[in-house]
């Protein structure tokens, strides 16, 4: 059966993957100026830090915030590249067959687990909230989202009518989905490390 919804020229989800992109890759490029501060100048206070909670600088200097040898920002430098041109191909009038959509769906997936890791070692382990890490997260999120429930819905990854039905469904609930995944973050933040006490 021809995928019409994948041949379709996606002008929202290009223009999303471009400023999803933008934000992940300027997150990124602010925690690496941050990591040269850091090395530059250790125990120096840096611009992200802004109380005992809320700061970047037990993330950039624990284990953690370099989980494969270096400084977790540069894979950001990278990866985040990935949605832009994705985003500038598609505006662009381009094609992807379905072995692409479904390689870059596993790259954000990856991505989205990295993201959850980060997210439960920042607040249960390190006991901080880095303000670039938020902002990726905030991105993160909704680019996995998005990207999934496209890619059922067009048929790309074949679940069945069920779930391509269901995947409809929540499609058109992206924001209401994406606010939900912020505030359960938002939520065991405060519970775990009263946050707003610290502001």
């Amino acid at each position: 059966m021809p995928d019409t919804q994948v041949n379709k020229r996606p002008v929202t989800l290009a223009v999303f993957l471009i400023v999803a992109g933008v934000i992940g890759w300027y997150a990124a490029f602010a925690l690496t100026i941050e990591k040269f501060a850091t090395l530059s100048d250790p125990g120096s206070a840096l611009t992200c830090d802004f109380s005992v909670v809320v700061q970047c600088s037990a993330n950039l200097e624990s284990w953690q915030g370099s989980l494969f040898g270096f400084p977790n920002p540069v894979i950001g430098l990278a990866a985040w590249i990935a949605p832009v041109v994705v985003g500038v191909a598609l505006l662009a009038g381009a094609r992807f067959a379905r072995w692409f959509w479904i390689a870059f769906n596993v790259g954000v997936l990856a991505a989205m687990v990295f993201v959850v890791w980060l997210i439960s070692q920042s607040i249960f382990d390190l006991g901080t909230l880095c303000i670039y890490c938020m902002l990726t997260w905030s991105v993160t999120i909704p680019l996995f989202l998005t990207l999934t429930l496209r890619n059922i819905t067009a048929g790309v990854i074949p679940l069945g009518a069920a779930a391509t039905g269901a995947a409809r469904g929540l499609y058109s609930w992206l924001p209401a989905l994406t606010l939900g995944c912020y505030i359960v973050v938002a939520v065991i933040a405060q519970l775990r490390l009263d946050v707003l006490a610290t502001l």
